[in-house]
C-alpha cells in the first residue's frame, strides 16, 4: 500500500529511450538562417511575438553552422552563392535538415537567367519547401512542424556510426 503514496508524491515516467531522445531533439531545433534576399524579412517575422517560433523551441537562431541543425535558405540563390551555401551546409553536424523558403529558393522564381539556380535541390537535399513569394511566416512554422514530425519518427540507429 506504500506504492501509491510514494508514486503520488514523486511520480514516475515510463517511455522508450529513443522516444525521449526524439522528443528532445524535435523540441530544440536551432536554425541557421540563410537570408539571401527578400524572403529573409518574412523569416525574421517568425521570431517576433505575433508568430513566436519560441513555441517550437527554435528561437535560438545560430549564426555558426557548427551550432545549427536546420538550415533555412530564404531567397534567390545564384550559382556564385550556391558554393557558399553548400559549404555552410557541409559544416553543420549531422543530423541536419534544410528548409527551402520561397519560390526563388525552390524553383528560381521569376528569375530565369543564367546566374540563378533553378531550385536549391540541385545541390542540397531539401526536407521541406515553403511556397509563396514572399511566403507567409506561418508557412515557415508549418515547415518546421513537418520537420519535427520527421524527427519524431526517426530511429537513433540511423545516425549511429556502427
Amino acid at each position: 500500500m506504500g506504492l501509491e503514496e510514494k508514486l503520488g508524491k514523486d511520480g514516475f515516467l515510463v517511455t522508450k529511450f529513443e522516444t525521449l531522445v526524439n522528443w528532445s531533439r524535435k523540441n530544440a531545433l536551432w536554425p541557421m538562417p540563410m537570408g539571401i534576399s527578400c524572403c529573409a524579412i518574412e523569416m525574421m517575422a517568425v521570431a517576433g511575438p505575433r508568430f513566436d517560433i519560441a513555441r517550437f523551441g527554435s528561437e535560438a537562431f545560430r549564426f555558426s553552422p557548427r551550432q545549427a541543425d536546420v538550415m533555412i535558405v530564404a531567397g534567390t540563390v545564384t550559382y556564385k552563392m550556391a558554393h557558399v551555401v553548400r559549404k555552410i551546409y557541409d559544416q553543420m553536424p549531422d543530423p541536419k535538415w534544410v528548409i527551402a523558403m520561397g519560390a526563388c529558393t525552390s524553383s528560381g522564381g521569376m528569375y530565369r537567367s543564367y546566374s540563378v539556380v533553378q531550385g536549391i535541390d540541385q545541390f542540397l537535399p531539401v526536407d521541406a519547401y515553403v511556397a509563396g513569394c514572399p511566403p507567409r511566416p506561418d508557412n515557415l512554422l508549418n515547415a518546421l512542424m513537418m520537420i519535427q514530425s520527421k524527427i519524431e519518427k526517426e530511429t537513433i540507429s540511423k545516425y549511429s556510426s556502427n
